[in-house]
């Protein structure tokens, strides 16, 4: 019932762009909180940013300046758009439903950010 469905990996050069899409179906999505989460491998998942339901972005330290969260709740869509791509931005990106729903995972997208 409630399906979290991440597209717009791939590989880009350092210093490209890549808009990362989540589309949400099963919740409320207008009222939930939205995350974006990362893991590289062999390293722990890590968070990546947070839009919730009024529109309010944070981001870890990492990213802030280069990734913007954004949503389009008519259609039930929370994006990741990153510019100024690392090689250290290489992971599997996964988005996630929050608060008031918990548990719910997206299947993850490979960006791999290499020349």
């Amino acid at each position: 019932q409630v399906q979290l469905v991440e597209s717009g990996g791939g590989l880009v050069q350092p210093g490209g762009s890549l808009r990362l899409s989540c589309l949400a179906s099963g919740i409320t999505f207008s009222v939930a909180a939205m995350s974006w989460y990362r893991q590289a491998p062999e390293k722990e998942r890590e968070f990546v940013g947070r839009i919730i339901s009024d529109g309010s972005t944070t981001y870890t330290d990492s990213v802030k300046g280069r990734f913007t969260i954004s949503r389009d709740n008519a259609k039930n869509t929370v994006y990741l758009q990153m510019n100024s791509l690392k090689p250290e931005d290489t992971a599997v990106y996964y988005c996630k439903a929050e608060r008031p729903y918990r548990g719910y995972w997206g299947q993850g997208t490979q960006v791999t950010v290499s020349s």
